[in-house]
């Protein structure tokens, strides 16, 4: 396995990609109704772009998995600040996606420390949420 690289920033490989098989990852748009003589009228087609791409650190049970530094965090947030740029994704599995970051279910990165220390520091651990959309 090799690490997560997201627009030249390299991430844990054990984020966990939470929405890959969720609510609509088959880009499949279907539309249904029912017209004024009682039909159902149902509309399908294939979707070419707008899927979700949720990469999640978080702890389970005892033990947490994805943690990322405060410094990849600030890098991965400069890269959001970025209005319309479309970046390449390598999974750790070798698949290659291209994302913008997502901000219509919350911020694009979001983090929260394992453990609060101030002053906070570069080498900090944190558990990110990365909010992408596949173009």
């Amino acid at each position: 396995m090799a690490d997560i690289v997201l627009g030249g920033v390299t991430i844990s490989e054990d984020l966990q990609w939470t929405d890959e098989f969720g609510d609509g990852s088959d880009l499949i748009g279907h539309d249904q109704r029912v017209t004024i003589t009682g039909a159902l009228v149902i509309q399908a087609s294939a979707q070419q772009a707008g899927r979700k791409m949720t990469l999640q650190g978080r702890m389970d049970g005892d033990s947490g998995f994805g943690a990322l530094t405060r410094a990849q965090i600030n890098a991965l947030r400069a890269l959001a600040a970025v209005a319309g740029a479309v970046y390449s994704i390598t999974l750790a599995d070798g698949r290659v996606f291209s994302v913008v970051f997502r901000r219509s279910d919350g911020p694009a990165v979001e983090a929260s420390p394992i453990k609060h220390i101030q002053p906070a520091e570069d080498a900090d651990l944190y558990f990110p949420t990365i909010r992408l959309l596949m173009v």
